[in-house]
């Protein structure tokens, strides 16, 4: 029996959702939701489901399984909490929260109701995170004791509710920062946060001033500029291991990715493309795997994420990406602002 879906939200994000979903054999798209229900019809349309621009109708449907939940941050927790309520299994695009208290309100909901949910850290699933956590489970690399994680974009601010901090939340640290954060806690071994000291910084803007570049936007016209251009942190965690990140929308700088884990017997380089970096025979070996996507294949990873997703509504694996996963997360981010905002260091208590 296939899973019936439907997706909350149709802004940039939720497209990877819908023809996920649609392209999978598992998966019957039965409905799509959106408070600007002229968009909402337009989605459906185009992959053949009905719309609607009422949560609860989505919500109160029986024959649903299960949804995708692609709104703005702020919103993330009540629909994403709503839906547990409701009897769905939830996968929320990250973070998972804006806060704390939101976060610890979803363990919760997911303790009470028995259904799952799945945090939307959809770089977990690309062929090159896969293949680099294969070699780290069989202990290729040792004791992972640093990362450092570079997400920078020139001129990115995508606009829309990205750029607005009571919808999102915050700016690229938020938005960008999260996927590499999680990406190295995850490869990491996912140890327990206990400081962060951050630093953010809005000199630019939004830089609408520049021509000539084309850039991703988010599907809202609206051009709100409330949210830091760049950041930068470094965090702690309880086995001693650190991992220091840097983001920005805005910056004078190249656009940059970049994501390192090192270890006591080598490393890894996961973005721009996957390298590994050890030593045999008092020889140093740079290794480069043989596989189809050396860096993040947007494409391949929603496809994988979403494949995942319903194995979990199937209830063949458990959910991994999970409720408390998504509250460690908002932890980490808290501490960063409020770091930022005092100048000092903030431990993280639980």
């Amino acid at each position: 029996m296939t899973t019936r879906v439907a997706v909350i939200g149709l802004g940039s994000i939720a497209g990877e959702h819908l023809s996920a979903y649609q392209k999978n054999p598992q998966a019957e798209l039965v409905a799509v939701c959106d408070i600007d229900l002229e968009r909402a019809k337009a989605r459906a349309d185009e992959y053949g489901t009905r719309a609607t621009g009422n949560v609860e109708e989505i919500l109160s449907d029986a024959e649903i399984d299960a949804v995708s939940v692609c709104v703005p941050n702020t919103v993330h927790a009540q629909i994403a909490e709503a839906a547990l309520r409701a009897g769905k299994d939830v996968l929320v695009e990250k973070p998972m929260t804006v806060t704390v208290s939101e976060a610890e309100a979803l363990v919760r909901a997911v303790e009470e109701t028995g259904q799952a949910l799945q945090v939307g850290y959809v770089r977990r699933y690309a062929p090159n995170a896969l293949v680099t956590k294969r070699f780290l489970d069989a202990g290729e690399f040792g004791d992972i004791y640093s990362a450092r994680a570079t997400l920078l974009r020139t001129a990115g601010n995508p606009g829309g509710w990205f750029g607005d901090v009571e919808l999102s939340g915050g700016g690229p640290l938020i938005d960008l920062g999260v996927h590499i954060i999680d990406l190295c806690w995850y490869l990491m071994g996912m140890p327990k946060a206990v400081s962060a000291s951050g630093a953010t910084f809005a000199p630019l803007g939004a830089r609408d001033n520049i021509q000539n570049l084309t850039r991703y936007k988010a599907a809202s016209a609206a051009r709100p500029n409330t949210v830091e251009d760049y950041a930068t942190a470094q965090i702690r965690f309880d086995n001693g291991a650190v991992l220091d990140v840097d983001t920005s929308f805005s910056l004078h700088a190249r656009n940059e990715i970049s994501v390192r884990i090192h270890g006591d017997k080598g490393g890894a380089e996961i973005e721009p493309e996957l390298l590994m970096v050890t030593e045999r025979h008092d020889t140093l070996l740079h290794i480069q795997p043989q596989i189809d996507s050396l860096g993040f294949d947007f494409k391949v990873g929603f496809a994988n994420q979403i494949d995942h997703f319903l194995k979990i509504v199937r209830r063949e694996i458990p959910a991994d990406a999970t409720a408390e996963q998504g509250l460690e997360m908002a932890r980490i981010l808290t501490a960063i602002y409020e770091s930022a905002k005092t100048g000092s260091e903030v431990k993280i208590t639980r």
